[in-house]
């Protein structure tokens, strides 16, 4: 028996199977959203041998040594601009204006429907700063398509905050956030081409955990790695399985101290990484060179 294709429904919910969501697509709350381009030439240029698998230390506004449309997937986590040692304690205007310069890059050097994921937490309280949404803003005016967004829920690992605000009254009760986002962003295209047949490495359960809107693990320590405010290496990990092919190439150009190097190797992706303190960028290549002594 031949199923019915489904489509949307004006009231209630419909089902999923072959469904035809163009006339939802077409609604005016579209209308000035980045809509995927149906069919696009794919590029993808390589990089010069020398410059793989390697951290530069300078700024990522000007990623010279990577061609246009020559990586696949970025990783990476912005400084939050909230006066931890590798800050620069800039105007919100001022950070946004660098974030800006930086993605406006990773649109050039990411091929056709390339992915982009960018963790932040929002900050402050008096008030309450909104990071993620000024970066979708960002994205979005770049002429990225956003895919969607994860909710990090860091747990028990995200500490016992005292921000109570007001304890136990309504005079001024506090939020203490114990997740942080992930935003998710394509260039021109939802669909990654692969015409040189290249393998997929994850796992059946792995992608159908990996494809839920929630992901809870631990925090890495900061006195462990020697940074303020790392990643673990299971965000890496979890994005670069979900969005790449093995041998494929991954960027994280807020390298920090090369958590993205170390999930990329594990799974047998190449990287480049980009960093402005020179602190961080030897003890990234220190952990790397560790990395492939172990391995």
């Amino acid at each position: 028996m031949i199923k019915k294709k489904t489509k949307t429904r004006s009231f209630g919910s419909s089902g999923r199977f072959s469904h035809d969501s163009s006339e939802f697509y077409n609604k005016k709350i579209y209308s000035k959203i980045n809509i995927p381009k149906e069919k696009v030439d794919y590029i993808e240029n390589k990089i010069p041998q020398k410059n793989l698998n390697k951290i530069f230390c300078k700024s990522s506004e000007k990623m010279n040594e990577l061609p246009d449309s020559s990586v696949h997937l970025i990783v990476t986590s912005p400084p939050y601009n909230v006066g931890k040692d590798y800050d620069n304690n800039l105007s919100l205007e001022e950070y946004f204006n660098m974030l800006r310069g930086v993605f406006k890059e990773t649109h050039r050097v990411l091929v056709p429907g390339g992915r982009v994921a960018i963790n932040i937490a929002n900050i402050g309280r008096k008030p309450y700063i909104s990071l993620n949404s000024e970066i979708i803003r960002i994205m979005h005016d770049l002429g990225f398509i956003m895919r969607g967004e994860v909710i990090w829920e860091k747990g028990a690992s995200a500490g016992g905050s005292c921000a109570w605000g007001s304890w136990q009254s309504a005079s001024n009760p506090t939020l203490r956030d114990t997740h942080e986002y992930i935003m998710i962003f394509s260039k021109d295209t939802m669909k990654r081409y692969n015409p040189n047949k290249r393998i997929n490495t994850i796992t059946r359960d792995e992608f159908l955990e990996l494809t839920k809107s929630i992901w809870k693990f631990n925090t890495e320590s900061a006195k462990r790695v020697k940074h303020p405010a790392p990643f673990p290496i299971e965000l890496p990990r979890r994005l670069i399985q979900l969005y790449t092919f093995k041998n494929e190439l991954v960027l994280d150009p807020f390298m920090g101290v090369g958590t993205t190097a170390i999930a990329a190797m594990k799974l047998n992706r190449k990287f480049v990484g980009y960093d402005i303190s020179k602190e961080y960028c030897e003890l990234a290549n220190k952990r790397i060179k560790k990395e492939k002594t172990t391995s």
